[in-house]
């Protein structure tokens, strides 16, 4: 039997241009990143330094730019951790999307993201990214430090730099995750097509319920 669906508008323009900006400034200062330790030699030192200070700036606007409109706009809500289906969706995860079992969040306009999503993309929020900021701003300005009483505390740049390796591994490991996950879909280019767009295909009974 055909499953009935609709076309729900789930994600504003500024979701979809936030997203994608985001995705290519990530992208860009992990492969500046990863020259700045000499993995590689693709944009030469220097030039790979100018991107990835550049890239970072630009980013931290955007987010700034992003925290605001999530707060103003209510958009917030949707990361908003909940129980209420997160053990069905780590099975399905774990289990149910290799025997072909159905999926079983499927997103509206009051909840865009399934149980297990909310809790991944609160950790970026309030975890990753936050420590990307401080460890990369600390080291940007390093020359600043004794100014700040920074020195007096014993941090020295080595600990900066780890710490800001680890955050941007985290990082990097949540993007490939992001990556596989959005092929999961009912067709390979399903989510994608929605970040794209908009819009996206929704069971009409499922949209019909109301969501937390």
């Amino acid at each position: 039997m055909t499953e009935i669906t609709e076309r729900i508008y789930l994600f504003k323009w500024f979701e979809r241009f936030w997203h994608w900006s985001q995705a290519v400034l990530i992208i860009l200062m992990a492969i500046t990143g990863f020259e700045i330790h000499g993995s590689y030699n693709l944009f030469g030192f220097h030039t790979a330094i100018d991107i990835h200070v550049y890239s970072a700036w630009i980013l931290i606007v955007l987010w700034v730019f992003t925290i605001f409109w999530h707060l103003t706009t209510g958009e917030y809500k949707h990361y908003i951790p909940t129980w209420k289906g997160l053990t069905q969706q780590i099975l399905y995860y774990m289990q149910g999307i290799f025997t072909g079992a159905p999926h079983p969040f499927h997103a509206s306009a009051k909840a865009k993201h399934n149980p297990l999503q909310r809790i991944a993309y609160l950790l970026l929020k309030v975890m990753m990214i936050p420590l990307i900021w401080a460890s990369g701003l600390l080291y940007l300005f390093y020359n600043d430090w004794a100014a700040w009483g920074l020195v007096e505390l014993g941090l020295t740049l080595e600990q900066v730099a780890v710490v800001h390796v680890l955050a941007a591994f985290l990082l990097l490991l949540f993007l490939i995750a992001h990556l596989y996950l959005i092929t999961t879909g009912a067709t390979v280019l399903q989510f994608t097509k929605a970040m794209i767009t908009g819009w996206e295909d929704v069971p009409v009974e499922h949209n019909k319920q109301p969501r937390l």
